[in-house]
């Protein structure tokens, strides 16, 4: 019998998708604040457990948004985010005052969620994906993601850039076909390629299809640079001098793309419980915050047995 998976959820990326797909008009509490993105992470959750069967749930958090060692090797990275200071994010006002009830919500149902100080909640997820027993299904609409997808360990990326209705189950042949190269080398691709919404310049007049290139014939940026001092590498000459013009960048843009797989998590059971750990609470939560149907569809899904 195959094992269940561990469900490993980007949790804001789940949470700002669904603040953006439901208008604060059709999701409003009893005193008429929004609840547009509790209402829709919780039927993103109820969905994803019911499709995917796990066994375990765990929602990773950004404890540090923008970590300060990633800035001090490229400055640019995420500053176009920024609000009023390097450590925060600029987020909607309107969504700030709903991801506490998320994580409300979350801990009435048993299902853990944290971040780690100096970490992404990127981090988090590869952290979980190299040290948990597999599989491992990684739910995320970040990109960058696809890099953990390994199929001899079992670790898969749902990526929900459509939203969870329209999941793409992403296997090692799902990323070759999408980019050009394998899931271990997508970190060196879009280091090379660059990445606006996270502020990474890439290198100037290098896109998707030569950055994909260089990787297949190259290796990863360390080979890279290697190959430009060697004269019979057999670069094209246009870009050899784009990369030597961005040497410095793509030296720092290593560490920066790549996910962190070892980051110290903090002890705590994964497994999903067949019924909410303080059903009261929960019940609360569902009156205040007019959430009865969303935390019935959770819960009759974390109850639903398994045919497994």
């Amino acid at each position: 019998m195959n094992r269940r998976p561990l469900l490993a959820i980007d949790a804001p990326s789940l949470y700002f998708r669904a603040y953006f797909g439901i208008p604060e008009s059709a999701a409003r509490a009893p005193d008429g604040s929004p609840v547009n993105a509790v209402r829709g992470f919780t039927d993103m959750l109820a969905t994803l457990i019911r499709t995917r069967r796990p066994d375990r749930v765990v929602c990773a958090l950004d404890a540090s948004w923008r970590p300060e060692w990633r800035v001090a090797l490229i400055p640019s990275y995420k500053a176009h985010r920024v609000a009023v200071a390097p450590a925060v994010e600029e987020v909607p006002d309107t969504l700030v005052p709903q991801v506490p009830i998320i994580l409300e919500l979350l801990a009435a149902v048993g299902i853990p969620a944290f971040g780690v100080d100096g970490y992404e909640a990127d981090d988090v997820l590869g952290t979980l994906a190299f040290s948990q027993e597999k599989p491992v299904e990684v739910v995320s609409g970040d990109r960058d993601l696809f890099q953990l997808v390994d199929d001899a360990r079992g670790t898969r990326l749902l990526y929900c850039g459509r939203g969870v209705a329209k999941l793409e189950d992403a296997d090692e042949a799902l990323v070759r076909a999408k980019y050009g190269v394998a899931p271990q080398r997508y970190a060196d691709f879009a280091a090379l390629r660059g990445d606006p919404s996270d502020g990474l310049p890439g290198v100037a007049g290098v896109g998707d299809k030569t950055a994909a290139r260089l990787v297949e014939r190259y290796g990863g940026l360390d080979d890279i640079l290697a190959a430009l001092d060697d004269p019979s590498a057999g670069f094209a000459a246009g870009v050899r001098t784009k990369l030597l013009a961005s040497r410095d960048y793509l030296r720092a843009a290593g560490p920066v793309c790549r996910v962190a797989t070892d980051v110290t998590l903090p002890d705590s059971s994964f497994a999903l419980p067949a019924s909410p750990v303080d059903p009261d609470a929960l019940m609360t939560l569902a009156d205040r915050w007019n959430l009865a149907g969303p935390c019935k569809r959770l819960v009759d899904a974390i109850s639903e047995p398994s045919s497994t």
